[in-house]
């Protein structure tokens, strides 16, 4: 495939990255390994996906601020014009809010939760490399130093309920293991970025996490994004892959006032902004249809009664209905995959 010519250069830098994110991985010197590894891996995500945009010629440079765009809009337009799917995007923003803990304060990340990002990321790395850059990642990277680990990969639910077990056995009176403690809270928020758009990790929410902890709240309770997260692997030695799942019929969560002081771990109102933050006029424009055809074949998918895909905010004594990246996602497929049937393109 004839790439562009920053297309060329932004892969060659994600390469970069990712060949040093690997060899930090398997180095025996433990001294800033994690760091290394989280740093360079997110790089090497950013470059990529970038480079996967400029060759799709979609704009990455914001026009107001006349800079490149930051990791999340990389992750949100890739899911638009790369069909990156959603599970793949929540590792790759789980990437990013480990890598923002570990640069800007601290993070306790254990073994088996670096294997499984680390690797789960190399499979979507080599995934993007193929399929919209027409390259493989062992033209690059020789298979014997491809992400290992002396330990077995653990299910994901088996390995939050030990690290949350972990938690609450360092918050206990006379530990003074409180920082640690901290740092895994950190790692368990991270990981949320899993099954959400945005993750914030406040010193606040650090602080409302502990004190459901040390009340003895479940972890269900505390961490009610997890519920329903799994891991496929697949595959063995040098070969192995690993996708991050979730189940879309886990129990739901509870949202609350964005400023609610009282409960410990629901999900927060600013998250629904975020994640519902597109209006019908701007989802009709992505979609190159006018506002009215965009009505019909929201209609025709029950987009407006999917709460994954709508949700209505209620200002004052006006509601305005705003629509998230699964909503778009689903009507394009629908664009490029229904036939005509209820005159919605015509």
């Amino acid at each position: 495939m004839k790439l562009r010519r920053e297309a060329r250069t932004l892969k060659e830098k994600a390469l970069c990255s990712l060949r040093r994110a690997v060899t930090a991985f398997n180095a025996c010197e433990e001294d800033g390994r994690t760091t290394t590894v989280l740093l360079h891996m997110q790089h090497a995500a950013e470059m990529l996906l970038k480079a996967v945009l400029v060759q799709k010629q979609v704009r990455v440079f914001d026009p107001g601020k006349h800079t490149s765009i930051g990791f999340e809009k990389c992750v949100k337009l890739a899911m638009q014009h790369a069909k990156v799917k959603e599970e793949d995007a929540g590792l790759l923003r789980a990437v990013d809010a480990l890598r923002d803990a570990e640069q800007h304060w601290m993070v306790v990340v254990p073994e088996d939760v670096l294997f499984l990002h680390a690797r789960g990321f190399v499979t979507i790395f080599d995934d993007l490399l193929k399929r919209m850059l027409g390259d493989a990642l062992a033209s690059h990277l020789p298979g014997r130093v491809l992400p290992i680990s002396t330990h077995p990969p653990v299910a994901f639910d088996v390995l939050v309920d030990r690290e949350y077990a972990q938690v609450t056995a360092l918050l206990k009176p006379g530990k003074r293991q409180r920082d640690e403690a901290r740092g895994r809270i950190r790692a368990l928020l991270a990981m949320e970025s899993h099954a959400a758009d945005t993750v914030d990790m406040s010193e606040a929410d650090i602080n409302r996490v502990e004190k459901a902890i040390r009340a003895g709240k479940p972890r269900e309770e505390v961490f009610p994004r997890l519920a329903g997260l799994g891991v496929q692997v697949s595959g063995e030695g040098p070969l192995v892959t690993v996708r991050f799942t979730k189940d879309h019929h886990a129990t739901p969560v509870r949202f609350i006032a964005a400023d609610d002081p009282t409960e410990a771990a629901a999900v927060r109102e600013v998250d629904l902004q975020r994640r519902y933050h597109l209006s019908p006029t701007k989802l009709a424009e992505l979609l190159k249809m006018t506002v009215h055809r965009s009505f019909l074949l929201r209609k025709q998918l029950n987009i407006d009664t999917d709460p994954q895909c709508r949700h209505e905010f209620t200002f004052g004594k006006s509601k305005h209905a705003r629509f998230s990246d699964t909503a778009l996602k689903k009507m394009r497929n629908a664009i490029d995959t229904t036939p005509v049937t209820t005159g919605v393109f015509a």
